[in-house]
């Protein structure tokens, strides 16, 4: 068993087996209980979150057997139903969680140090955590030379940042279309503006209550569970954040609003092709190590699922009987990651007859590295070279108005939760739990193994960084 390495857009070098215990790359943070609901559910429902401690459950199945999980709220256990907003002016926030990116050469390496010194990303054991940042250091400088490669070929940076900014802008304009005024925060987790940046200015503000909304469609412990666990360490740490009122939107793949946006775009791009009945839909989302789902309890792979469905649904409403397939990318390292793999299937596909497809990045609402890089050019290059003649691809949704207006629905049904849900334990991981024994042993020889590994391979070709 070899440690976890993992990362939301980044994902890279996941060395890991059962290491990710139930907690997405966290000792504590767990892919949140999530309350199920109908399909296209515009609501959210109000969810405790002790500690900022999310714990990781997909139950009540339904969509032919595919569990419908509905964008849900945490409260933070420290806030009241008698707030202080009945004596003071309420002041509303929204946090927009993202990952980040360079946005220059320069910033590529030390991007990658905080990517890799993050315990989430490589989980040592307690007794080794000594050797988190010179490992840190090490893979950085390594795999530097590569990564400014791919960024390179996107223009010397990543588009990240500014589309975030872009995105927070219009859904600041959004709410107060609605009437709602707030102010809307960036968070990034690697790179500029920090979580941390962002929660000081929240505190400068004197915000009163905010609403955390991670900018992934789908919840996976590789992306919001990380962004969470910074958000318990600070909230826990601060006694004015302590208090603060806040409710986390957790995933929000099922609103109709996004649905009917991504089905929108597909629809728009397959009038592109000469023979538009004939295109087959190809949905690529990021992978995650299959050890995050079979082992930690991650929901992504589940949510991921529904979310094509309910997208083939809306366009079967609409008269489009396309074929469609699901694969992930981003894979690296020698582990098994969720299949089937994008690479493969595109090669497959060629064989199979297949001339004309549009890839769909479905797991992405900005435009980044993965889109711009692998999908536009590693995998279109695949593709026509497979047999493939006609590839076209749906744009990341950005700053569609549909979509900012439903996350703008989403953020105003989860203020009330931010005060009136009640606090509840969660349980720990299951895995430590069950095992104790076992699961330090796997930690342990798994983490020495990993360790070994990225001394020895440090060139393993990581697409996403």
């Amino acid at each position: 068993m070899a440690a976890a390495i993992s990362s939301p857009a980044l994902l890279g070098l996941n060395l890991s087996k059962s290491n990710t215990s139930k907690c997405r790359h966290d000792i504590s943070v767990h892919a949140c209980e999530l309350p199920c609901r109908s399909s296209l559910s515009s609501g959210t429902t109000g969810k405790t979150f002790q500690n900022l401690q999310l714990e990781a459950r997909v139950h009540n199945r339904s969509l032919a057997g595919k569990p419908l999980c509905s964008a849900g709220a945490w409260v933070h256990p420290l806030s009241t139903t008698e707030s202080h907003s009945h004596v003071e002016e309420e002041k509303v926030g929204v946090l927009l969680l993202n990952l980040g990116g360079p946005e220059t050469l320069n910033d590529v390496q030390p991007f990658l140090y905080n990517l890799f010194a993050d315990p989430d990303i490589i989980r040592l054991p307690r007794l080794f955590r000594f050797l988190q940042r010179p490992l840190a250091r090490l893979i950085s400088t390594l795999r530097a030379p590569k990564s400014k490669e791919g960024y390179a070929s996107i223009g010397g940076g990543s588009p990240l940042r500014k589309i975030t900014d872009e995105q927070a802008d219009a859904l600041r304009m959004a709410l107060e279309a609605k009437k709602v005024a707030a102010n809307v925060y960036v968070a990034m987790r690697y790179w500029h503006p920090f979580t941390e940046e962002a929660v000081q200015q929240i505190k400068r503000d004197r915000i009163n209550k905010l609403v955390v909304l991670p900018l992934y469609p789908q919840y996976s412990i590789s992306t919001t569970g990380s962004s969470i666990r910074v958000l318990q360490d600070l909230f826990r740490e601060d006694k004015i954040l302590s208090r603060l009122p806040v409710a986390i939107i957790q995933s929000w793949y099922q609103r109709g609003g996004y649905v009917n946006s991504m089905a929108d775009l597909i629809e728009k791009e397959l009038q592109r092709f000469g023979s538009p009945e004939e295109v087959m839909i190809f949905f690529s989302a990021h992978g995650v190590p299959v050890t995050y789902v079979r082992d930690a309890g991650d929901p992504y792979k589940d949510q991921m699922e529904d979310c094509i469905y309910l997208i083939m649904q809306e366009l079967k409403a609409r008269g489009i009987n396309n074929d469609h397939k699901l694969a992930y990318q981003s894979r690296v390292g020698p582990v098994q990651w969720l299949k089937p793999y994008t690479d493969e299937v595109l090669v497959d596909l060629g064989k199979q007859g297949v001339k004309s497809l549009l890839a769909v990045p479905v797991s992405f609402v900005s435009e980044h590295i993965e889109t711009l890089e692998e999908i536009d050019m590693e995998y279109k290059e695949l593709a026509l070279e497979s047999g493939i003649e006609n590839w076209g691809r749906v744009p990341a949704l950005g700053c569609t108005s549909t979509f900012i207006t439903d996350l703008a629905d989403a953020v105003i049904e989860a203020l009330p939760s931010a005060e009136a849900i009640t606090s509840t334990e969660v349980g720990g991981p299951d895995s430590l739990n069950q095992n104790p024994v076992g699961y330090a042993v796997k930690m342990i020889l798994g983490s020495f193994l990993a360790f070994i590994i990225l001394l020895i391979f440090p060139a393993f070709k990581n697409q996403s960084v």
